[in-house]
C-alpha cells in the first residue's frame, strides 16, 4: 500500500471506524491478557455531544488505546444517562409546541414518549462516538433505565433503607415552581441580577418602638415565626422574649438570639422563616421552631397570604410593598445586585422550599469516605490537590435529597398502604399490591449515576464473570466541576455496596473555554460543534489539539491555530513516512539494528528516540498526555523531519551498504506511529498498513518499550553538526546572501571525528572547502561546545561590494521618501492615523535594513 501524495483526513478517516468496529477490535474478553477497565462518563440523553464531552471522551479514549497497545484486555465501557429532569423538560417542551402537557397524556404514554426520545438521541451520541473514533465495546453498552441497572438501583434503595441510612423527612430543598420538583444544586445556575432590599418595622407589642428587618423576599414575611439577634448585640438583648408584630398579618413573633446572625451586618435583625430559607430552618431547629408554609409548589400564595392567596410570588410581593408602603409600615427600599439561584432547565427562580421528601444520611458515608483516603489503599486523584478537595466536601456533606417530582427516572420503590399507611420498601410490590400506593416520585438522576462504576457490570450479581473480570475499574476520567455531585457519590457507593473502591485513579480535568477565557455557552453564541471542527480539519488533529490543551485539573482554551498547527503536525508525520517508505528498498523486510555498527547520525536518532518512549511512557503512566504530545511533538518536527530526515538523505545518497539504517528509520517510523497512535488513530493506521510486515491493524501492533540503549557521544556531536548547520544559515541569511550560496568553512578545535559528517556538512550548508587549523582574524567565528568554526564566502568580494552598494542606493531613497512625507503636517493631519502608523513602521524598517547594508559594506571594505 502507498501513501497518497497529500494527507486528506476525509479519506483516511472514511470508513476507518466501521472496519475496526467489525473486526471486533474494540472488544474486550482476552482473559490472557492482564485487565484494564473504564467506564465512560455517560452523556445525557437529551441531546448532542459538544466540545467538552470530546475532550473528556478524547482523553479516555487516548488512555484506552495506550493501554491496549501496551498488551492490556481493555474494556471500555458505554453508555448513556436518562437525565431524569434535563431531559423531561425538553420532552415537555416539544409537547407544548404540540399543545399538550404530560398531564394530558398521562405517566405510561409520557414515558413512552420519553423512551422515543431516547431512542432518537442515542443514535445521535452513538454516530457522535463514532466521528471521535471512540474504542468503546459496543457489546457492554449501558443505558441507566435499563432493566440491569434499574435492578441495581432498586436493590441498592432497599439496602440502604434496611440500613438505616435512607428516611423521609422535612427539610429546606431547591424546588422548581415551574418543572415542580426538587433540584440537586448542579441543576442551579446562580446569576447576579438587581433586586431590593425591603426594610420593614416590626413594632415592639404595644409600643411605637420598632426593629428594622430587611428582606429580599417580602412575600415570606407570611411565614415568619420569630425575629432574630446575636446574644452579643447589646442594642437588642433587653427586648429578649418580647413580642413583635408581623406588620403584615400581625402576628407576635418573639425575639430570640443565635449565634448565626451577626451584628454588624445590615439593621442586626433577621426574619426567621424556617419553611422557606435554609439557614433559617437550621435556627428553627436549634430553637423549635414551627414551620409555616405560605407558598404553593407553583410558587402562588397560599391561605396564609390572606387576600394575596393564588398570586405568584411576584405580583404578591408588588402589591404587599405598596400596601406596607401605604400603611407605613415600609421603612425604606434598597437596590441591589444579589446572587439568585435559577433552575438550570426551566430557567425559573429557585425557591428555597420545605418540603417531605426521600434523604439520604451522609454523615456515615462522609466517615467512610474520609476514612479510605487515610488509609493504605486511597483512590489516587490526579493532581493530587483534588484529593483535598474531595476530603473538604465530604466534611461539610449535608443529608442528600434523592427523591424529584418528576416522571422520567427509577421509580422510588416504596409502598404506602391505603389504610393504615404502613411504608413497604422492597424491590418487588406487596403481594396485595391492590391495597398500596407506590411513591409517587422518582430518584435523583445522580442516584443512579453514583452506582455507574459496578451497575454496568452486572452488580449486583458479584459472581457476573464481566463483574468479576472488571470490577473495581482502573480509572475515571471527568471535570472538577463534579466530584462532588459524582466523584464522591461514586465512591461512597461503591464502597458501602461492594466493599471496594470503583476504581484506582481519578484525572480531573477542567473546562473547555473559548479564545478569551470565556465559558463556552448558548447566550454567548461560543459553542464550537466538535462534529463540524471534524469534517473541517479531521478528527486526529481535533484530538491532538486536545490532548495537548490537556493540564490535568486546569481550563483549556479553544484555539483555532493550536489546531492548525496539529494541522501541520501530522501533514509533517504523512510527509516523513512518505520519506521512509519511498527510500526503504523494495525487497525491504525489517531486521534487528546492529547497535554496534551505527552511523552517528542513526545513533543520534535513536539516541532521542529511545528517550523520547521513555519520556512519554513515563508521562502517559501519570495521564499526563499534554505534556506527553508535546515532548512527542518536539521529537518528530525538530528531531526526526527537520534534522534526521534531512541528514539521512545525504547519507542514502552515498555509496555503502544502508541495510542498518533502513532499520532506524524504520523502526523509529514504526514506534513514532505507536505513540501517535493513541492520539490520532485514522492517520497512524493508514500509514502503518503501508509499512512493511504489518499486521492487519495497528490495533494489533504493541508500544514500544523502553529500551536501555544510549548513544549519549552521538547525541552531542550531531548536536554541534546541527548547530553548525543552523549558524551556516544564520551567517548567510545575516548577510543577504541566499540559502545555496558557496562558502568554505575553517575547522579548529574540534574534538572529535569529523569526517561522518563532511557530507553532510557539505550538502546541507553548500560548503566548498573545510580549511583545518587556525581561523583567520577577519572570517566570521562561532564556537560551539565541540569545536570552533569559521565562514569564508567563496564568492567575489568585488560582486557583493556592487550588490550591496545597488541596496544602500535604492534604501537611501526610501528613508528620504519617509521621512519628506512624515514631516509633511497635512499628511499627519489628514491622512488615517492606520496610514501613518504604516508609514512609520516603513520609515524604521527602511532605516533599519540601511545601516545593516552600511555595515556589511564597511566590513567587506
Amino acid at each position: 500500500m502507498k501513501l497518497d501524495t497529500h494527507y486528506n483526513h476525509h479519506k483516511v478517516e472514511q470508513n476507518r471506524y466501521q472496519s475496526w468496529k467489525a473486526h471486533g477490535y474494540f472488544r474486550s474478553g482476552d482473559l490472557n491478557k492482564p485487565k484494564f477497565s473504564l467506564v465512560i462518563p455517560p452523556p445525557n440523553v437529551t441531546g448532542t455531544l459538544h466540545l467538552g464531552h470530546a475532550w473528556d471522551n478524547t482523553f479516555q479514549d487516548i488512555i484506552a488505546r495506550y493501554k491496549k497497545a501496551q498488551g492490556y484486555d481493555v474494556l471500555y465501557l458505554p453508555g448513556m444517562d436518562h437525565a431524569g429532569i434535563a431531559t423531561q423538560a425538553r420532552i415537555e417542551a416539544r409537547l407544548r409546541e404540540r399543545g399538550l402537557s404530560r398531564f394530558d397524556l398521562g405517566r405510561e404514554k409520557f414515558l413512552d414518549e420519553a423512551w422515543q426520545w431516547k431512542e432518537e438521541y442515542a443514535a445521535t451520541i452513538r454516530h457522535q462516538w463514532a466521528k471521535l473514533g471512540l474504542m468503546l465495546d459496543y457489546d457492554h453498552e449501558r443505558f441507566t433505565l435499563n432493566e440491569g441497572l434499574n435492578t441495581a438501583v432498586n436493590h441498592t434503595f432497599v439496602e440502604l433503607y434496611k440500613r438505616g441510612y435512607l428516611y423521609q423527612g422535612e427539610r429546606i430543598i431547591n424546588w422548581d415552581p415551574v418543572l415542580q420538583t426538587a433540584l440537586s444544586n448542579i441543576e442551579v445556575i446562580h446569576k447576579d441580577i438587581e433586586g431590593y432590599f425591603y426594610y420593614f418595622k416590626y413594632k415592639l407589642e404595644d409600643s411605637d418602638f420598632y426593629l428594622s428587618v430587611a428582606t429580599t423576599r417580602p412575600e415570606t414575611m407570611f411565614a415568619d415565626v420569630a425575629l432574630v439577634i446575636s446574644p452579643k448585640d447589646k442594642r437588642y438583648t433587653k427586648y429578649l422574649g418580647r413580642k413583635f408584630i408581623n406588620p403584615v398579618n400581625n402576628e407576635p413573633l418573639p425575639l430570640i438570639a443565635d449565634e448565626y446572625v451577626d451584628k454588624d451586618f445590615g439593621t442586626g435583625v433577621m426574619k426567621c422563616t424556617p419553611a422557606h430559607d435554609p439557614n433559617d430552618f437550621k435556627i428553627g431547629e436549634r430553637h423549635n421552631l414551627a414551620r409555616p408554609i405560605c407558598l404553593n409548589k407553583d410558587a402562588t400564595l397560599n391561605e396564609r397570604g390572606l387576600e394575596l392567596e393564588g398570586l405568584n410570588r411576584f405580583d404578591a410581593r408588588a402589591k404587599l410593598v405598596t400596601k406596607m408602603q401605604k400603611l407605613g409600615l415600609l421603612e425604606k427600599v434598597e437596590k441591589i445586585v444579589h446572587n439568585v439561584g435559577h433552575s438550570e432547565r426551566s430557567e425559573a427562580i429557585i425557591e428555597p422550599y420545605l418540603s417531605r421528601q426521600w434523604f439520604l444520611r451522609m454523615d456515615h458515608f462522609a466517615n467512610k469516605s474520609i476514612a479510605g483516603q487515610k488509609g493504605d489503599d486511597p483512590v489516587l486523584f490526579y493532581p493530587k490537590r483534588f484529593n483535598q478537595t474531595y476530603l473538604n466536601w465530604m466534611k461539610i456533606a449535608e443529608d442528600w435529597c434523592v427523591s424529584r417530582q418528576i416522571w422520567w427516572g427509577h421509580r422510588i420503590p416504596a409502598y404506602y398502604h391505603k389504610e393504615t399507611g404502613e411504608v413497604v420498601v422492597s424491590v418487588t410490590p406487596p403481594p396485595d399490591i391492590h391495597n398500596y400506593t407506590q411513591d409517587e416520585d422518582v430518584l435523583d438522576t445522580w442516584f443512579s449515576s453514583a452506582l455507574w462504576p459496578f451497575s454496568t457490570l452486572d452488580w449486583p450479581n458479584t459472581e457476573s464473570e464481566l463483574f468479576k473480570r472488571y470490577y473495581p475499574t482502573d480509572v475515571m476520567v471527568t471535570g472538577y466541576d463534579i466530584i462532588f455531585f459524582w466523584v464522591s457519590r461514586m465512591i461512597f457507593m461503591g464502597l458501602e455496596l461492594t466493599g471496594e473502591k470503583p476504581f484506582k485513579d481519578v484525572v480531573i480535568h477542567g473546562l473547555i473555554r473559548d479564545e478569551l477565557g470565556r465559558k463556552m455557552s448558548k447566550s454567548l453564541g461560543n459553542g464550537v460543534d466538535p462534529i463540524e471542527v471534524i469534517a473541517k480539519y479531521g478528527v486526529d488533529s481535533l484530538r491532538y489539539f486536545l490532548a495537548g490543551a490537556s493540564t490535568p485539573g486546569q481550563d483549556a482554551r479553544y484555539s483555532e491555530t493550536r489546531l492548525q498547527s496539529s494541522v501541520n503536525f501530522l501533514n509533517k508525520i504523512w510527509n516523513a513516512a512518505r520519506f521512509v517508505l519511498l527510500n526503504l528498498p523494495q525487497d525491504f523486510k525489517p531486521g534487528k539494528i546492529n547497535h554496534k555498527a551505527l552511523h552517528p547520525v542513526d545513533a543520534f536518532i535513536l539516541h532521542r528516540y529511545y528517550e523520547t518512549v521513555r519520556k512519554v511512557t513515563s508521562l502517559m503512566d501519570k495521564y499526563e498526555l499534554g505534556m506527553a504530545s508535546t515532548y512527542l511533538y518536539a521529537f518528530v518536527y525538530d528531531d526526526y523531519c527537520s534534522n534526521y530526515i534531512e541528514m539521512v538523505k545525504v547519507i542514502l545518497n552515498n555509496e555503502g551498504d544502508h541495510t542498518n539504517t533502513y532499520n532506524v528509520m524504520y523502526h523509529t517510523l514504526h514506534g513514532i506511529l505507536m505513540m501517535i497512535y493513541p492520539y490520532s488513530p485514522f492517520i497512524s493506521e493508514e500509514i502503518y498498513l503501508a509499512l512493511p510486515d504489518h499486521l492487519a491493524s495497528i490495533m494489533l501492533a504493541a508500544y514500544p518499550k523502553v529500551s536501555r540503549h544510549r548513544f549519549s557521544v552521538a547525541d552531542e556531536e550531531v548536536s554541534t553538526i546541527i548547530n553548525l548547520i543552523k549558524e551556516i544559515r544564520n551567517f548567510k541569511n545575516t548577510n543577504n546572501l541566499a540559502p545555496n550560496t558557496k562558502m568554505n568553512l575553517y575547522v579548529a578545535n574540534v574534538d572529535f571525528d569529523l569526517n561522518p559528517y563532511r557530507d553532510i556538512i557539505a550538502r546541507l550548508g553548500f560548503i566548498n572547502e573545510f580549511k583545518m587549523g587556525r581561523i583567520p582574524v577577519e572570517v566570521t567565528t562561532v564556537s560551539l561546545p565541540k569545536g570552533t568554526f569559521g565562514f569564508e564566502l567563496d564568492v567575489d568580494r568585488d560582486v557583493l561590494i556592487a550588490q550591496l552598494e545597488k541596496e544602500i542606493e535604492t534604501l537611501t531613497k526610501e528613508v528620504e521618501r519617509s521621512t519628506k512625507l512624515l514631516s509633511n503636517p497635512s499628511f499627519k493631519l489628514k491622512a488615517p492615523a492606520s496610514k501613518v502608523a504604516e508609514e512609520e513602521e516603513k520609515a524604521r524598517h527602511y532605516a533599519e535594513s540601511l545601516a545593516l547594508a552600511i555595515d556589511k559594506l564597511n566590513k567587506l571594505r
